[in-house]
């Protein structure tokens, strides 16, 4: 097997953005969430709101979530019929399973939260709290930071057979 710098480029960039999508979701899991925790119920919406708006950001979107599921298929697709072909289906999978998640769990309770509207004026701030339910985002997140830690180990893995077959 013989892996061309193109190959080996788009294995590094998958690579990298799955490390920083991994960073955001165990982020989440080891300090924002349970700094959020923190509040009272009408703080809580406003901060999570806040985060939730400022994370839809192009970084974010062409760094990690957008990002990574593009860069492991460009990857795959350069990678096809090769053995290495296997950890890159492996982590755009996982990668995929990730995304699923955010669109499945994540995104419906974080839309409900901005379509509350604006803490300061909610009669329920506990209620618009409790239907959000921490505890399954949070439960679900830590699904994402492993099958995210997962893939990257994977594409981690692939670069080093692909750079052991260049050598």
């Amino acid at each position: 097997m013989t892996t061309d710098p193109l190959t080996l480029a788009a294995l590094l960039a998958a690579t990298v953005t799955s490390g920083l999508l991994t960073g955001v979701y165990l982020l989440y899991a080891h300090t924002v969430m349970p700094g959020l925790g923190t509040l009272d119920d009408r703080e809580f919406v406003g901060a999570f709101r806040a985060l939730d708006r400022a994370i839809v950001n192009p970084w974010f979107m062409a760094t990690g979530f957008l990002g990574t599921p593009v860069l492991a298929a460009v990857a795959l697709a350069r990678t096809w019929g090769e053995p290495v072909a296997a950890w890159v289906a492996t982590a755009l999978v996982l990668v995929v399973v990730a995304m699923v998640v955010t669109a499945r769990v994540h995104l419906p309770r974080n839309d409900a939260l901005k379509e509350a509207g604006d803490p300061r004026d909610l009669a329920d701030p506990a209620g618009v709290r409790r239907a959000f339910d921490e505890g399954r985002w949070v439960r679900w997140n830590l699904v994402r930071v492993i099958t995210s830690l997962v893939a990257t180990c994977c594409l981690a893995w692939a670069l080093v057979l692909a750079g052991r077959a260049t050598g």
